[in-house]
């Protein structure tokens, strides 16, 4: 399988005002709607959402983009971001941990 289309695992760190503001709700949509499995969950802090997500390289790489977006009412001020191979243990996205 050429490297576009071998699955790859996108790991991310959302830091700003990513929490209370529908963020989770709006990663969960745009990563199913790109055929993404994985999670997203807020971090104890308050001020950041972690983002699993395994499939195409180009469907990550276009959710990399949103994530540095965010909704109406979020405030994106860094996003710490790294591709790896999938680990193939997730059947669909979801949100994980309130």
């Amino acid at each position: 399988m050429s490297e576009p289309y071998r699955p790859a695992r996108l790991s991310a760190r959302v830091v700003g005002r990513v929490q209370g503001v529908g963020y989770r709700w709006w990663v969960n949509t745009q990563a199913r709607s790109l055929g993404l499995v994985g999670w997203v969950a807020n971090d104890p802090d308050e001020r950041t959402v972690e983002v699993v997500a395994e499939g195409p390289r180009a469907s990550l790489q276009k959710l990399e983009r949103l994530l540095r977006v965010g909704p109406p009412g979020a405030r994106v001020e860094q996003v710490e971001a790294s591709l790896g191979p999938a680990s193939g243990s997730y059947a669909r996205f979801e949100i994980v941990r309130s």
